[in-house]
């Protein structure tokens, strides 16, 4: 008897011995049987022919008859080739692993110019540079809070300014003692605005408290509103106490007559950004108040980064006016360089009478 699982090797080589011994029979062996009687050499020849045609059979190998040694051989070498590549399995194929893709991380409108602002200041602050804010684009208002950790009153304030001031309660107002005389000056173009330095000499006085001009610059348009209503410019009169609490004058200018204060500051624009020019005149800054003192008053904050709460604004009335051609030459430099109005949250608004 032979195993219930033999393996395709050893049929084939059974097969093999099998047909080699039929083939000795037929006479195509080494040893042919040439003394057996003609009828007796029949016999062994069918039953041999038999076993190998049904072993090469159950392996695949058609039977032998016919068929010489070396072809024989042959077909065998072939099929023990043919079993022994199944018993091995397919070629095993390596396949070096790759670092799995980096999945976009979904994005919005909304946070787009956040995210694009925040990577601006990382890569700003890696490289040692300061970080530009502006009026638009990534960098701009809605996005000041998010430039810098010294920004983030901007985002997180509640007195930001400027504001829209309405509803404001009829009171008599302290009025402002203006203590101010002519000054030599200098012009620079900062990049945001045009800003004029004064030297030491001028002041004022609000509620029994003196605070001294540092400088004053422009916006177009007016960054605050009066009921509504937005001016085609402002000039922003900053002050500061010995405690350093900031006041600002803030006078609104409309088209109309030029406006002699506001001439000086623009004979003297330097050439270039950055740079500071000085004027070969001085500044009587009482020419760049109206004639009108009243104003309105309320707790808010710098326009521009920082954003530092608790200052003291004044915004006077009266708007002055410069000419046609005295709007359009800092047109030409910033065609808008106002913060958008920010929420008054219930603050109060004082409206001098």
């Amino acid at each position: 008897m032979f195993p219930r699982r033999l393996s395709g090797l050893s049929i084939l080589a059974l097969s093999l011995g099998l047909a080699l011994s039929a083939q000795a029979s037929d006479g195509h062996g080494d040893a042919p049987a040439a003394h057996a009687p003609a009828h007796k050499a029949a016999k062994p020849t069918a039953k041999a022919e038999s076993v190998p045609d049904k072993a090469a059979s159950s392996a695949g190998v058609a039977p032998p008859s016919g068929v010489s040694m070396v072809e024989l051989r042959d077909l065998i070498d072939q099929k023990i080739t043919e079993v022994r590549a199944k018993q091995e399995g397919p070629a095993v194929v390596r396949v070096s692993p790759r670092a799995p893709r980096a999945r976009k991380a979904p994005s919005s409108t909304g946070n787009s110019a956040h995210a694009t602002a925040a990577a601006q200041a990382h890569r700003a602050g890696a490289e040692g540079h300061d970080v530009h804010w502006a009026y638009g684009g990534d960098t701009g208002p809605e996005s000041w809070g998010m430039l810098k950790p010294e920004f983030k009153s901007c985002m997180l304030g509640k007195r930001q300014s400027p504001i829209d001031i309405r509803d404001g309660i009829a009171v008599q107002l302290e009025p402002i003692q203006f203590d101010y005389r002519p000054t030599p000056f200098k012009v620079l173009d900062n990049g945001h605005t045009v800003q004029v330095n004064l030297e030491p000499g001028n002041s004022i006085t609000v509620l029994g408290q003196r605070y001294e001009l540092l400088q004053f610059h422009f916006h177009r348009p007016s960054e605050e509103r009066i009921n509504g209503r937005q001016y085609p410019m402002v000039a922003h009169l900053v002050h500061k106490d010995a405690e350093g609490k900031l006041a600002v004058v803030a006078i609104l200018m409309d088209q109309g007559v030029a406006h002699p204060m506001v001439q000086l500051v623009w004979n003297s624009l330097p050439l270039e950004k950055g740079m500071e020019q000085r004027s070969p005149v001085m500044m009587d800054m009482n020419l760049m108040l109206p004639t009108e003192r009243l104003y309105y008053t309320y707790m808010g904050s710098l326009t521009t980064p920082p954003c530092t709460e608790g200052v003291l604004w004044m915004v006077m009335k009266q708007p002055a006016t410069l000419s046609r051609e005295q709007m359009g030459v800092f047109a030409r430099m910033y065609p808008m360089n106002a913060r958008p109005i920010q929420p008054a949250a219930g603050r109060m608004i004082k409206e001098g009478q």
